[in-house]
Protein backbone atom coordinates (compact mmCIF):
# COMPACT_ATOMS: atom_id res chain seq x y z
CA UNK A 1 0.00 0.00 0.00
CA UNK A 2 1.14 3.30 -0.94
CA UNK A 3 2.53 5.89 2.21
CA UNK A 4 2.33 9.60 2.16
CA UNK A 5 3.45 11.00 4.84
CA UNK A 6 5.44 13.92 5.98
CA UNK A 7 8.36 13.06 8.73
CA UNK A 8 9.30 16.07 10.94
CA UNK A 9 13.06 15.95 11.61
CA UNK A 10 13.27 19.54 13.05
CA UNK A 11 11.35 22.20 13.82
CA UNK A 12 13.94 25.01 14.93
CA UNK A 13 14.85 28.33 13.19
CA UNK A 14 17.94 29.87 13.45
CA UNK A 15 18.88 28.73 17.29
CA UNK A 16 17.96 25.08 18.02
CA UNK A 17 16.79 24.73 21.49
CA UNK A 18 16.60 21.80 23.78
CA UNK A 19 13.27 20.21 22.36
CA UNK A 20 13.58 21.33 18.47
CA UNK A 21 16.35 20.31 15.79
CA UNK A 22 17.25 22.48 12.98
CA UNK A 23 14.84 21.92 10.15
CA UNK A 24 14.85 18.47 8.45
CA UNK A 25 12.03 17.02 6.38
CA UNK A 26 11.18 14.30 4.55
CA UNK A 27 8.21 14.03 1.92
CA UNK A 28 7.40 10.07 1.70
CA UNK A 29 5.41 9.77 -1.58
CA UNK A 30 4.58 6.59 -2.96
CA UNK A 31 8.21 4.66 -2.49
CA UNK A 32 9.98 8.15 -3.14
CA UNK A 33 11.63 10.04 -0.39
CA UNK A 34 12.38 13.63 -0.77
CA UNK A 35 14.34 15.52 1.91
CA UNK A 36 14.00 19.09 2.60
CA UNK A 37 15.57 21.83 4.53
CA UNK A 38 18.46 19.38 6.16
CA UNK A 39 19.69 21.36 8.42
CA UNK A 40 22.80 20.70 11.17
CA UNK A 41 21.62 17.17 13.05
CA UNK A 42 19.70 15.71 9.99
CA UNK A 43 21.39 12.83 9.79
CA UNK A 44 20.66 12.22 13.70
CA UNK A 45 17.10 12.99 13.32
CA UNK A 46 17.02 10.54 10.19
CA UNK A 47 18.49 8.14 12.43
CA UNK A 48 15.83 8.68 15.32
CA UNK A 49 12.63 8.68 12.76
CA UNK A 50 13.47 5.91 11.23
CA UNK A 51 14.35 7.34 7.55
CA UNK A 52 17.52 6.09 6.00
CA UNK A 53 19.51 7.37 3.08
CA UNK A 54 18.24 4.33 0.86
CA UNK A 55 14.73 6.22 1.28
CA UNK A 56 16.08 9.25 -0.32
CA UNK A 57 15.87 10.09 -3.89
CA UNK A 58 15.63 13.97 -3.70
CA UNK A 59 16.76 16.72 -2.02
CA UNK A 60 15.41 20.07 -2.25
CA UNK A 61 16.98 23.10 -0.73
CA UNK A 62 14.78 26.56 -0.43
CA UNK A 63 17.61 28.99 0.66
CA UNK A 64 21.24 28.49 1.71
CA UNK A 65 20.93 30.23 5.52
CA UNK A 66 22.83 27.42 7.75
CA UNK A 67 19.60 25.88 9.82
CA UNK A 68 18.17 25.07 6.54
CA UNK A 69 21.50 23.56 4.47
CA UNK A 70 24.21 22.90 6.91
CA UNK A 71 23.08 19.14 7.24
CA UNK A 72 23.86 18.37 3.88
CA UNK A 73 27.35 17.71 4.31
CA UNK A 74 26.44 15.00 6.34
CA UNK A 75 23.40 13.64 4.59
CA UNK A 76 25.56 13.55 1.56
CA UNK A 77 28.55 12.04 3.13
CA UNK A 78 25.65 9.33 4.33
CA UNK A 79 24.07 8.22 0.97
CA UNK A 80 27.46 7.44 -0.49
CA UNK A 81 28.76 5.97 2.61
CA UNK A 82 25.93 3.55 2.23
CA UNK A 83 25.69 3.37 -1.43
CA UNK A 84 22.41 3.95 -2.31
CA UNK A 85 22.15 2.26 -5.50
CA UNK A 86 19.16 4.69 -7.21
CA UNK A 87 19.87 7.83 -8.50
CA UNK A 88 19.62 11.22 -6.62
CA UNK A 89 18.80 14.42 -7.55
CA UNK A 90 19.35 17.88 -5.40
CA UNK A 91 17.64 21.27 -6.41
CA UNK A 92 18.76 24.54 -4.70
CA UNK A 93 19.09 28.23 -6.00
CA UNK A 94 21.42 28.69 -8.60
CA UNK A 95 22.58 31.72 -6.89
CA UNK A 96 24.08 29.43 -4.29
CA UNK A 97 25.76 26.80 -6.64
CA UNK A 98 29.23 27.57 -4.18
CA UNK A 99 27.70 27.10 -0.95
CA UNK A 100 26.39 23.85 -2.58
CA UNK A 101 29.85 22.79 -3.47
CA UNK A 102 31.04 23.34 -0.73
CA UNK A 103 29.06 21.75 1.90
CA UNK A 104 28.84 18.82 -0.82
CA UNK A 105 32.89 18.23 -0.17
CA UNK A 106 33.05 19.44 2.65
CA UNK A 107 35.49 17.19 3.94
CA UNK A 108 37.14 14.10 2.32
CA UNK A 109 34.93 11.32 1.61
CA UNK A 110 34.26 8.31 -1.19
CA UNK A 111 31.96 9.35 -3.84
CA UNK A 112 29.84 6.39 -4.59
CA UNK A 113 26.53 7.32 -5.55
CA UNK A 114 26.24 10.10 -8.80
CA UNK A 115 23.99 13.26 -7.31
CA UNK A 116 22.51 15.28 -9.89
CA UNK A 117 22.52 18.92 -9.24
CA UNK A 118 19.63 20.80 -11.24
CA UNK A 119 19.34 24.30 -9.33
CA UNK A 120 16.51 26.65 -9.46
CA UNK A 121 16.56 29.90 -11.24
CA UNK A 122 14.12 32.50 -12.11
CA UNK A 123 10.90 33.52 -10.92
CA UNK A 124 10.66 29.43 -10.64
CA UNK A 125 10.39 26.65 -13.03
CA UNK A 126 8.97 22.74 -13.28
CA UNK A 127 11.59 20.94 -11.94
CA UNK A 128 10.53 17.09 -12.26
CA UNK A 129 7.42 15.22 -14.40
CA UNK A 130 7.57 11.82 -12.66
CA UNK A 131 4.35 9.09 -13.12
CA UNK A 132 4.00 9.50 -9.58
CA UNK A 133 3.80 13.33 -9.40
CA UNK A 134 5.37 16.81 -10.81
CA UNK A 135 7.41 19.07 -8.79
CA UNK A 136 7.81 22.60 -9.29
CA UNK A 137 9.30 25.36 -7.34
CA UNK A 138 8.41 29.28 -7.03
CA UNK A 139 10.63 32.04 -5.63
CA UNK A 140 9.77 33.51 -2.23
CA UNK A 141 10.64 36.59 -0.69
CA UNK A 142 13.60 36.36 1.43
CA UNK A 143 17.00 38.48 1.91
CA UNK A 144 18.77 35.45 0.14
CA UNK A 145 17.44 33.91 -3.30
CA UNK A 146 14.95 31.33 -1.84
CA UNK A 147 12.91 29.01 -3.25
CA UNK A 148 9.50 27.18 -2.53
CA UNK A 149 8.18 23.32 -3.87
CA UNK A 150 4.98 22.26 -4.66
CA UNK A 151 4.63 18.66 -5.25
CA UNK A 152 0.86 17.44 -7.99
CA UNK A 153 -0.27 13.89 -8.15
CA UNK A 154 -1.67 13.46 -11.56
CA UNK A 155 -5.17 13.70 -11.95
CA UNK A 156 -6.81 10.63 -12.08
CA UNK A 157 -10.59 9.00 -12.54
CA UNK A 158 -12.61 8.00 -9.74
CA UNK A 159 -15.40 4.88 -10.78
CA UNK A 160 -18.89 5.60 -10.25
CA UNK A 161 -20.49 1.95 -8.89
CA UNK A 162 -23.96 3.36 -10.01
CA UNK A 163 -23.51 4.41 -13.58
CA UNK A 164 -21.39 0.79 -13.74
CA UNK A 165 -24.18 -1.01 -12.75
CA UNK A 166 -26.32 0.97 -14.89
CA UNK A 167 -24.36 -0.03 -17.99
CA UNK A 168 -23.98 -3.59 -17.35
CA UNK A 169 -19.92 -3.58 -16.08
CA UNK A 170 -18.77 -5.80 -13.91
CA UNK A 171 -15.56 -7.68 -13.27
CA UNK A 172 -12.42 -8.14 -15.72
CA UNK A 173 -14.69 -5.26 -17.78
CA UNK A 174 -14.03 -2.96 -15.64
CA UNK A 175 -10.42 -2.86 -15.61
CA UNK A 176 -10.41 -3.49 -19.26
CA UNK A 177 -12.21 -0.08 -19.33
CA UNK A 178 -9.79 1.08 -17.34
CA UNK A 179 -7.02 0.77 -19.47
CA UNK A 180 -8.37 0.94 -23.13
CA UNK A 181 -10.24 3.58 -22.11
CA UNK A 182 -13.60 2.00 -23.13
CA UNK A 183 -15.44 -0.97 -23.72
CA UNK A 184 -18.47 -2.95 -26.10
CA UNK A 185 -20.95 -3.95 -23.99
CA UNK A 186 -24.88 -5.11 -25.27
CA UNK A 187 -24.31 -3.76 -28.57
CA UNK A 188 -22.88 -0.46 -27.69
CA UNK A 189 -19.81 1.50 -26.51
CA UNK A 190 -19.46 2.32 -23.27
CA UNK A 191 -16.60 5.25 -22.70
CA UNK A 192 -14.90 5.34 -19.58
CA UNK A 193 -15.85 9.00 -18.65
CA UNK A 194 -19.67 7.76 -18.85
CA UNK A 195 -18.50 5.95 -15.97
CA UNK A 196 -16.09 7.91 -13.84
CA UNK A 197 -15.64 11.28 -12.62
CA UNK A 198 -12.06 13.52 -12.67
CA UNK A 199 -10.42 12.66 -9.30
CA UNK A 200 -8.03 15.30 -8.46
CA UNK A 201 -4.46 14.56 -8.05
CA UNK A 202 -3.22 15.43 -4.44
CA UNK A 203 -1.21 18.34 -3.97
CA UNK A 204 1.61 19.13 -1.48
CA UNK A 205 3.50 22.66 -0.81
CA UNK A 206 6.42 23.46 0.98
CA UNK A 207 7.19 26.84 2.07
CA UNK A 208 9.94 27.63 4.56
CA UNK A 209 11.73 31.55 4.67
CA UNK A 210 9.63 34.18 3.30
CA UNK A 211 7.53 37.30 3.21
CA UNK A 212 3.88 37.21 2.27
CA UNK A 213 4.47 37.91 -1.80
CA UNK A 214 2.58 35.85 -4.93
CA UNK A 215 4.97 32.44 -4.91
CA UNK A 216 3.47 31.97 -1.24
CA UNK A 217 -0.23 32.07 -2.81
CA UNK A 218 0.62 29.91 -6.02
CA UNK A 219 2.46 27.30 -4.05
CA UNK A 220 -0.41 26.94 -0.99
CA UNK A 221 -3.20 26.93 -4.10
CA UNK A 222 -5.72 23.69 -3.50
CA UNK A 223 -3.25 21.91 -1.40
CA UNK A 224 -3.69 19.32 0.59
CA UNK A 225 -1.06 19.69 3.02
CA UNK A 226 0.91 22.86 3.29
CA UNK A 227 3.92 22.88 5.24
CA UNK A 228 4.29 26.34 5.66
CA UNK A 229 7.03 28.24 8.32
CA UNK A 230 5.49 30.63 10.91
CA UNK A 231 8.29 31.81 12.62
CA UNK A 232 6.73 34.61 15.03
CA UNK A 233 3.48 35.18 16.43
CA UNK A 234 1.55 38.08 15.09
CA UNK A 235 2.65 40.54 18.02
CA UNK A 236 6.11 40.57 15.75
CA UNK A 237 5.05 40.67 12.77
CA UNK A 238 6.68 43.89 11.73
CA UNK A 239 9.87 42.19 13.03
CA UNK A 240 8.84 39.27 10.88
CA UNK A 241 8.58 41.61 7.92
CA UNK A 242 11.91 42.78 8.66
CA UNK A 243 13.87 39.42 8.85
CA UNK A 244 11.66 37.74 5.70
CA UNK A 245 9.16 35.64 7.46
CA UNK A 246 5.73 34.53 8.23
CA UNK A 247 3.62 34.71 11.50
CA UNK A 248 0.88 32.17 12.41
CA UNK A 249 -1.67 34.55 11.71
CA UNK A 250 -0.23 35.28 7.91
CA UNK A 251 0.28 31.85 7.46
CA UNK A 252 -3.33 30.63 8.63
CA UNK A 253 -4.94 33.41 6.11
CA UNK A 254 -2.93 32.13 3.38
CA UNK A 255 -4.18 28.53 3.77
CA UNK A 256 -7.53 29.68 4.33
CA UNK A 257 -7.70 31.96 1.18
CA UNK A 258 -5.91 29.53 -0.87
CA UNK A 259 -8.41 26.12 -0.12
CA UNK A 260 -5.68 23.92 2.03
CA UNK A 261 -6.82 21.16 3.38
CA UNK A 262 -4.23 20.87 6.50
CA UNK A 263 -1.81 23.40 7.57
CA UNK A 264 1.45 22.49 8.94
CA UNK A 265 3.36 25.04 10.80
CA UNK A 266 6.94 25.13 11.67
CA UNK A 267 10.26 26.54 11.91
CA UNK A 268 9.29 28.36 15.72
CA UNK A 269 11.48 30.78 17.03
CA UNK A 270 13.30 30.08 20.24
CA UNK A 271 11.73 33.23 21.50
CA UNK A 272 8.36 31.21 22.02
CA UNK A 273 8.07 28.42 24.44
CA UNK A 274 4.65 27.32 24.08
CA UNK A 275 3.19 25.67 20.47
CA UNK A 276 -0.42 26.05 21.92
CA UNK A 277 -0.27 30.05 20.90
CA UNK A 278 0.78 29.37 17.65
CA UNK A 279 -2.49 27.05 17.14
CA UNK A 280 -4.64 29.81 18.72
CA UNK A 281 -3.29 32.28 16.33
CA UNK A 282 -3.77 30.37 13.40
CA UNK A 283 -7.69 29.66 14.18
CA UNK A 284 -8.32 33.51 15.47
CA UNK A 285 -6.94 33.99 11.53
CA UNK A 286 -9.46 31.99 10.14
CA UNK A 287 -8.50 28.80 9.21
CA UNK A 288 -10.82 26.05 9.82
CA UNK A 289 -9.30 22.59 8.18
CA UNK A 290 -7.04 20.26 9.67
CA UNK A 291 -4.14 22.12 11.50
CA UNK A 292 -0.83 20.78 13.05
CA UNK A 293 2.10 22.98 14.84
CA UNK A 294 4.37 20.48 13.94
CA UNK A 295 7.41 18.99 16.67
CA UNK A 296 10.24 16.77 16.26
CA UNK A 297 10.05 13.26 14.81
CA UNK A 298 6.13 13.72 14.35
CA UNK A 299 4.51 12.02 11.02
CA UNK A 300 1.84 13.69 10.06
CA UNK A 301 0.01 11.72 7.19
CA UNK A 302 -1.11 13.38 4.08
CA UNK A 303 -4.62 13.54 3.90
CA UNK A 304 -6.42 11.06 2.01
CA UNK A 305 -8.11 11.87 -1.69
CA UNK A 306 -11.65 10.91 0.01
CA UNK A 307 -14.15 13.86 0.17
CA UNK A 308 -11.44 15.46 -2.91
CA UNK A 309 -13.69 16.60 -5.97
CA UNK A 310 -12.40 17.89 -9.37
Amino acid sequence: MSVRELVVLGTASQVPTRHRNHNGYVLRWDGQGILFDPGEGTQRQMLRAGVAAHDLHRICVTHFHGDHSLGLAGVIQRINLDRVPHPITAHYPASGQRFFERLRYATAYRETVDIAQEPVRGPGATLAVTPAYTLAARRLSHPVEAYGYRLVEPDGRRMLPDRLAAHGLAGPLIGRLQREGAVRVAGRTVALEEVSEVRRGQRFAFVMDTRLCDGVYALAEGCDQLVIESTFLDEDEALAREHGHLTAGQAARVAAEAGVRQLVLTHFSQRYGDPVEFERQARAAGFAGELVVASDLMRVAVPSRAGVGG
